[in-house]
């Protein structure tokens, strides 16, 4: 079955502190966050066809840095849109309308999913059309009630999501033909909204989102 990949990489790094978007920081002394990401798709599957979304006023120097460390692994760039749903659409949209395949939408600045998550989510959604890496929740979740308030919740019956969400291609099109709402947080509630089960599957908890400079240091402790 056909695969494709969505990399969705349009965050500016206001956490991270510095005017250089987080995906084009280098982790350590290495390349930049995003290229680490495009290896990691590129080795799980050589033939995956790759589709980088990036914001317009970013490409070039995505260009320039591909050019810099001799990036060569083949994608397509796509200009991004005013939210991550607008941006993954404007992925979709060049992808064929087809049946026998499954398209895996990821954030760029989750370099470190592991090869065998990657094997799981693809082939899983293959047969359940819908799939998402989860991992437990490790510590004591407490839930707001009112202003001051607060009780403890069963963090047993929760799960953090993971990226990427893999779903048959003919199905993440038909959700995003669907009107954007705030309650479109990732791909999985997009296509919830047609009513679609959405299976689960174990992710890897270095599977992180490297969002903060903290995560940046954990990063290169991963790397090494």
């Amino acid at each position: 079955m056909k695969r494709y990949a969505i990399i969705v990489a349009g965050g500016k790094g206001l956490r991270m502190g510095g005017e250089v978007p987080k995906q084009f920081l280098q982790i350590g002394d290495t390349q930049p966050v995003l290229m680490h990401t495009l290896e990691t798709f590129n080795h799980f599957d050589s033939e995956m066809r790759l589709i980088v979304v990036l914001p317009a006023d970013q490409q070039g120097t995505w260009q320039e840095l591909c050019h810099q460390y001799g990036c060569d692994i083949a994608h397509q760039i796509v200009t991004g849109g005013e939210t991550r749903f607008h941006s993954v659409k404007n992925g979709l949209a060049v992808i064929p309308d087809e049946t026998d395949a499954v398209v895996g939408v990821h954030d760029g600045v989750r370099p470190f999913v592991s090869q065998e998550v990657l094997q799981r989510c693809f082939e899983l959604a293959e047969e359940k059309r819908a799939v998402i890496p989860v991992v437990p929740v490790v510590e004591t979740i407490r839930k707001l009630v009112g202003y001051e308030a607060s009780i403890t919740v069963n963090r047993n019956v929760y799960r953090l999501v993971q990226t990427p969400q893999v779903f048959n291609v003919s199905l993440l099109k038909q959700a995003y033909s669907q009107p954007y709402t705030n309650a479109f947080t990732d791909d999985a509630s997009v296509v919830e909204a047609l009513g679609q089960q959405i299976w689960l599957t174990e992710g890897n908890r270095e599977n992180i989102k490297l969002t903060t400079p903290f995560d940046l240091k954990i990063a290169e402790i991963l790397l090494k």
